[in-house]
């Protein structure tokens, strides 16, 4: 049994519902299954084996608000770890390596990064030396985590416009997709010329339980408006995901099937087969299936899911070999790993998928931010990209679906119950998210499209908050954060 110990000081700095989300992971990022535990200022983490770890944790820094920071690589040992020192080591760490990396691709570096860098240092060589005989050592080492994050966005800003000045060489704007969600319910004018004003793509969501509620009878009303509207607007599109195994998109006639992998696997392929049958030619790309690798609602082993996404991928790749098949994969982080025993984390699902040569064109990773259970950590922006950076190896475009809250009161609509942290989740985190991180991710040249995949907090949805329409049908402020990004790079 392996046994991490890290002393919490002050005492209280950390909640519950910090430690409850904790957890290590190896040298490629993968979680192990912890159990967790926060006693008298000291925070112990139990896994099955005794490997070199780094921690991730949720942290509220000041000026940043909270965060999942992570420590460096860490041996086991006898003596407690000091939590705020190790986790300012390991995001310094991270910056100065970052800072390295892209150096070494031609980026160049501000003074301010470089001032800010020497800053951080300083107050951390001071946090370090004086750890066990210096009370303001925790102090200390909680500046030197502010001044290091602060110089992360520094950075990433800078990555940002250089990257995206590069690609756009001569004045040619990026060809990028930018899309939003339709939702199950057409548009009203308004929001639909707010959508026309703000996004070049649209994402139809190709639901089973909304296209066949009843078995064998389908109902395409929806989509076929939707697709129609598309066309005529000069909208390209996404249709699907096809199949998502969750009990929001299954028709509840499947259900008595749980379990049963051939049927659910018979049952799959025609609502693939029905879809793609009648749109093929009017959509740009195709969602085949999203969420396997978390979804447990029918009762399938991961390699039954392996199957299930192999079929749907060549079915589709069969039927309409012109248009790309894609493969979407929510928590790329794979925080859900700590808590479950799994076999295959996400990116080895995909990487077993593209080996196999089924014809999947490329992948989709759904980052849904700050929503607890079902949501993925928020990070800063060099933790963001070098987790964009390791799917990129799997050598397929990559597009990128997110949405996070804009309130963290309850969400009447919501179909999705999660914790969100009270103050710490608003309109103007939510547009300043958008303004960071969406150029960020249309910087990188294997990203080809970016969606938001909740358009209206007005019509049921999945996710508290996560529209860019409130309760009241009134645009939020990061609307306009996504249309001026589209206005400023985008065709």
């Amino acid at each position: 049994m392996g046994l991490m110990r890290f002393t919490v000081s002050p005492p209280g700095r950390i909640t519950d519902e910090a430690a409850e989300q904790a957890y290590l992971c190896g040298m490629e990022g993968i979680p192990w299954l912890v159990r967790t535990h926060l006693e008298n200022g000291e925070l112990t983490l139990e896994r099955a084996v005794s490997e070199s770890a780094n921690l991730h944790l949720m942290w509220d820094v000041p000026e940043h608000g909270r965060v999942a920071l992570s420590t460096a690589v860490l041996m086991e040992r006898a003596k407690p770890y000091h939590l705020p020192l190790e986790l300012a080591r390991g995001k310094l760490g991270q910056l100065r390596n970052q800072i390295a990396e892209w150096q070494m691709l031609g980026l160049t570096i501000p003074e301010a990064v470089t001032s800010k860098t020497a800053e951080a240092i300083h107050h951390f060589s001071r946090a370090a030396v004086g750890q066990d005989t210096q009370p303001d050592s925790p102090a200390l080492a909680e500046t030197s985590l502010r001044v290091t994050l602060d110089a992360v966005n520094l950075l990433a800003g800078c990555y940002t416009d250089q990257a995206i000045s590069i690609r756009r060489r001569g004045g040619a704007k990026l060809p990028s997709v930018l899309a939003g969600d339709l939702g199950i319910t057409l548009l009203d004018d308004f929001t639909a010329q707010q959508f026309l004003q703000t996004f070049n793509a649209a994402s139809v969501p190709v639901s089973w339980r909304e296209v066949e509620p009843t078995e064998g009878a389908h109902n395409w009303t929806v989509c076929d408006k939707q697709l129609e509207w598309c066309r005529v607007c000069g909208l390209r599109t996404y249709a699907g995901p096809l199949v998502q195994l969750d009990r929001w998109t299954l028709p509840d006639w499947l259900y008595p099937w749980q379990g049963d992998f051939e049927n659910i696997l018979s049952f799959a392929s025609d609502q693939i087969r029905a879809a793609v049958t009648r749109y093929r030619g009017k959509v740009d790309f195709w969602v085949c299936a999203g969420r396997l690798n978390t979804s447990d609602s029918m009762a399938l082993s991961e390699e039954e899911h392996l199957q299930l996404a192999a079929r749907g991928i060549e079915l589709i790749h069969s039927l309409d070999p012109k248009t790309p098949v894609l493969l979407a994969f929510d928590q790329p982080w794979a925080e859900y790993l700590s808590r479950r025993e799994m076999d295959f984390p996400p990116i080895h699902f995909a990487d077993a998928l593209v080996r196999a040569g089924v014809g999947l064109s490329g992948i989709m990773l759904e980052i849904n931010v700050g929503y607890s259970p079902g949501g993925t950590l928020p990070r800063d922006p060099v933790e963001f990209s070098r987790r964009l950076d390791q799917w990129s190896v799997l050598g397929l475009p990559m597009h990128v679906a997110a949405c996070l809250p804009s309130a963290s009161n309850e969400d009447p609509l919501a179909r999705r119950r999660v914790r969100l942290p009270p103050e710490c989740w608003t309109a103007r985190a939510q547009q300043t998210w958008i303004s960071r991180f969406v150029p960020l991710i249309l910087a990188k040249p294997y990203v080809h499209g970016f969606v938001w995949n909740q358009l209206r907090d007005s019509e049921p949805h999945e996710f508290p908050h996560g529209g860019l329409f409130d309760l009241r049908r009134h645009p939020k402020p990061a609307l306009r954060a996504i249309a001026s990004i589209r206005h400023a790079h985008l065709k």
